[in-house]
């Protein structure tokens, strides 16, 4: 596959963890990317500095894609710096700040985990999907891609983070509504489920899961990393999929099998 040159991917919660490895594996590819996280730059410098290196067209932006100045925000400064957006990765998320029984769950909470999970992919989306519709009439970019990352959570029950998995069950949906309404404008969207990422989101219940895949609950039985789910974004983003939209992809060491 060529290299991406001259294209511009944007990856929402990328100073960290999936969304980190994203980005970089993005860079690789050939990418200009921007990297959007809720802190200036300089509080993530120890983590970044992968980006600072010579070859890498890397731009960096604040934003906070619950709020929607900050996604207006986001996306006029790609446009000043790149000019054009070809892929939008939707990686921003978080999980609740604490564990709690389904009947048990504050609307705080529920409110935290949803404006972020799921109405900020929604209208993320929205404002980026119209300005690639625009670029694509006027002949900046060929194909737009849009890449959201949901989690195995969107189809398996967790009482205990109930909001995160309606958050992620509401980001399948999104997938094939703007799949569906994007096709005719040359734009495909995908979903990506990871499974059990080693990731400091997954690091208070490592135990857990350590447990399960020792008693083979999956058929890969290791921990994934942030790269597996950046190498299935690469392959999106650089179009190896064009007959595909609306689909998801399993990144969980075959945990969807259901295996008994």
């Amino acid at each position: 596959m060529a290299r991406e040159d001259n294209k511009t991917a944007v990856v929402t919660g990328s100073t960290r963890g999936i969304g980190c490895a994203i980005a970089r594996q993005l860079s690789d590819d050939g990418f200009a990317v921007v990297i959007v996280g809720t802190h200036d730059e300089g509080y993530y410098k120890g983590e970044m500095e992968w980006a600072e290196e010579p070859q890498r067209d890397v731009f960096f932006v604040r934003a906070d894609v619950s709020i929607p100045r900050d996604r207006s925000h986001l996306l006029q400064e790609t446009l000043k710096r790149f000019g054009r957006i070809d892929c939008l990765v939707n990686n921003a998320g978080v999980a609740p700040k604490y564990r709690a029984d389904i009947l048990d769950v504050s609307e705080q909470s529920w409110d935290r985990v949803l404006d972020i999970n799921l109405k900020g992919n929604m209208f993320t989306t929205q404002e980026f999907a119209i300005e690639m519709i625009q670029e694509r009439k006027a002949g900046i970019i060929e194909r737009g891609v849009i890449v959201n990352i949901s989690s195995c959570s969107a189809v398996v029950s967790s009482i205990s983070r109930g909001e995160y998995c309606v958050s992620k069950a509401g980001i399948a949906m999104l997938t094939k509504l703007y799949a569906d309404r994007l096709a005719p404008e040359g734009i495909n969207v995908y979903e990506i489920r990871p499974g059990v990422i080693k990731t400091d989101m997954t690091a208070a219940v490592q135990d857990k899961y350590d447990k399960l895949i020792h008693d083979g609950v999956f058929p890969i039985s290791r921990w994934g990393v942030p790269e597996d789910v950046a190498l299935a974004v690469s392959s999106f983003a650089r179009g190896a999929f064009p007959y595909t939209t609306g689909s998801y992809l399993d990144v969980d060491g075959g945990f969807h099998i259901q295996r008994l």
